[in-house]
């Protein structure tokens, strides 16, 4: 532990000369992380970042408000509609989607007001056509002309 600030004396200074001190003596040698970026360098801030990093190190989550879970689901369940093998199973998952959503609207979720409204199905199956092109089978060639067997003969 550290000595108390002298009085009379500035907090730079002594600052300063206890991190001259500490330099002296090594303790800044070979720490962790040592010629490494920052984490979190270049992300913008966040108030929470300390919570949210503590959360992450012991492995914990938090279940999100209802809206938000809503909301959450509601964004996957439209990449997935998009990213879908076929448009009927596209059609499919925003049918379930637009029904919780719907069935959302009479009930008291916890969170910030629901402002989720149902997905226009057509809209999100026109993307999903964009991304899934149909693939057009080349023209049959046409029929040749049979040849005789000597007419094969002849000319190789």
């Amino acid at each position: 532990m550290t000595d108390r600030k002298p009085p009379g004396v500035s907090f730079e200074t002594w600052i300063d000369k206890q991190i001259r001190e500490a330099t002296e003596r090594g303790e800044f040698d070979n720490l962790p992380g040592a010629g490494k970026p920052l984490p979190g360098e270049g992300r913008p801030d966040d108030e929470m970042w300390w919570i949210k990093q503590k959360m992450q190190a012991e492995n914990l989550s938090f279940p999100l408000p209802g809206t938000l879970a809503l909301r959450k689901e509601a964004e996957e369940a439209r990449a997935a509609a998009v990213g879908a093998r076929t448009e009927a199973e596209a059609r499919k998952i925003i049918e379930d989607i637009n029904d919780k959503i719907r069935e959302s609207h009479g009930k008291a979720l916890s969170g910030p007001p629901l402002t989720q409204s149902p997905f226009d199905a057509e809209e999100v199956v026109g993307e999903w056509r964009i991304r899934h092109p149909v693939k057009e089978k080349p023209a049959p060639e046409p029929p040749r002309a049979k040849r005789s067997f000597f007419q094969r003969i002849r000319r190789g």
